[in-house]
């Protein structure tokens, strides 16, 4: 039985070579993204600037644009002969040669973000001059004059043309996953659309003659609803990838057989829940095998033991051209939520051509637990709990009493996974353990 870390890391190291060999990431389909729609797309390309940011030099305050060479020291009087705004330079209308009015001794009123004139050089900011008392007086038409309150420096309170970004610098790399806070960057750039990586087709599918899809009624008290493929959905939402439902597979080898068979031939990955244990009715370890092969089977996690990697072969059939990466969940639904959290999802971020530093997995805190938890050692345990702050910020956690991994209202309840490791027997309460808070309540 394989740890954790072993499967993580041969799951990672398979995946590089299919994105390296099976499918090259240099040949991948590219689709172009309108900027709005690109939130969790993958770059496909480098994105460079058009120009420089700031575009001109422009000042970081409110307050007086001074000409070169004017006297900055404390209580020298500057006359200000304008007027910078942002959008709207400071323009002399009485000579065709603006710049030429502007001799040391003098400066110009500006405002945050104005072009600064390329006579000046130091900006004071208002608060460094005899602004507010005379203020009221100012007949902003005609030439008056300022004090400085303070000494000032050459360069002070200029963003300088190019400092944050040159025209033709790689602001964003081919492998980013765009984030909010990059749109905002792109946006700032005037670049309304990208070269994104096409997404992924991943096929996911269901196995159980008990399983009902929900919505339709249930016929009989031996019968239970679906909530694996709506979980794995929901949990999936983010990624992107295109997903296809090959809905519920009654437990039958040759039906198992043929809806395989048919999601290898239209997917690039596929997902299942459910009959990959070693029960008289599980025929998904079976036909994968049939087809392709088990990589790894049975991860020492509480809960989610039986979790398969596996892949389909290409030379299985002639449609095929290039390997469909397998996982295989178990049919709890605890499991299905654990599996698709720690291997699934970061997997699925590395085949979608994410580098290294934006493939993401669990955010992991320090806690304090509250109650006593009880575990045998031998496997990593994932526990539902309650995550808080108590009155000093620090974080504490309780564990529900019941961890039986069927309890879907306890999952419901739960905001986080206290994750126990692997040699790990009771935990007393008092003991800082890691938790794992669920991402969509810390958003």
């Amino acid at each position: 039985m394989i740890t954790m870390e072993e499967l993580l890391a041969a799951i990672k190291k398979r995946i590089e070579f299919y994105n390296e060999v099976d499918a090259p990431l240099s040949s991948r389909a590219v689709t172009t993204s309108q900027l709005l729609d690109s939130s969790n797309q993958i770059l496909a390309e480098n994105i460079t600037s058009p120009f420089n940011v700031p575009r001109q030099n422009v000042s970081a305050m409110d307050g007086y644009a001074l000409a070169k060479g004017s006297n900055l020291g404390k209580d020298q009087t500057i006359e200000i002969v304008g007027e910078s705004q942002a959008g709207s330079p400071y323009a002399n209308s009485g000579s065709d040669d603006s710049e030429s009015s502007l001799q040391a001794g003098q400066g110009v009123r500006i405002f945050t973000g104005a072009v600064v004139p390329d006579s000046c050089d130091t900006v004071v900011m208002q608060e460094n001059t005899n602004f507010a008392a005379i203020r009221d007086s100012i007949d902003k038409s005609q030439p008056y004059a300022i004090v400085l309150s303070q000494t000032a420096e050459v360069d002070d309170n200029i963003r300088k043309q190019g400092e944050e970004i040159e025209s033709g610098e790689v602001v964003l790399q081919r492998g980013k996953r765009l984030n909010p806070t990059d749109i905002s960057l792109l946006a700032n750039l005037g670049i309304d659309k990208v070269a994104v990586f096409a997404p992924l087709i991943v096929g996911v599918l269901a196995t159980g003659d008990e399983l009902v899809a929900v919505g339709q009624p249930l016929d009989s008290l031996a019968q239970i609803y679906n909530s694996n493929t709506p979980t794995l959905k929901t949990l999936l939402s983010s990624l992107p990838i295109t997903i296809r439902d090959y809905g519920i597979i009654a437990d039958n080898l040759q039906q198992t057989t043929a809806a395989v068979t048919k999601a290898m031939q239209e997917c690039d990955v596929l997902i299942s829940t459910a009959g990959v244990s070693v029960g008289d009715y599980d025929f998904l370890t079976t036909v994968i095998e049939q087809l392709g092969q088990i990589n790894h089977y049975k991860v020492a996690m509480k809960p989610g033991k039986p979790f398969v990697f596996g892949e389909l072969f290409a030379d299985n059939h002639s449609a095929v051209d290039k390997p469909v990466l397998y996982f295989g969940l178990p049919g709890n639904p605890l499991s299905t939520v654990v599996g698709a959290l720690q291997f699934v999802i970061p997997a699925l971020w590395q085949m979608s051509g994410a580098d290294l530093q934006q493939q993401p997995m669990p955010l992991t805190l320090k806690a304090t637990l509250v109650n006593e938890v009880r575990k045998s050692a031998g496997r990593k345990d994932f526990q539902r709990g309650l995550l808080s702050q108590d009155a000093t910020g620090n974080y504490q956690v309780q564990c529900f009493t019941s961890q039986q991994s069927h309890r879907i209202k306890q999952l419901s309840l739960a905001n986080c996974f206290v994750v126990l490791d692997i040699d790990s027997g009771n935990v007393a309460a008092g003991n800082v353990v890691n938790v794992q808070p669920f991402s969509w309540l810390y958003g």
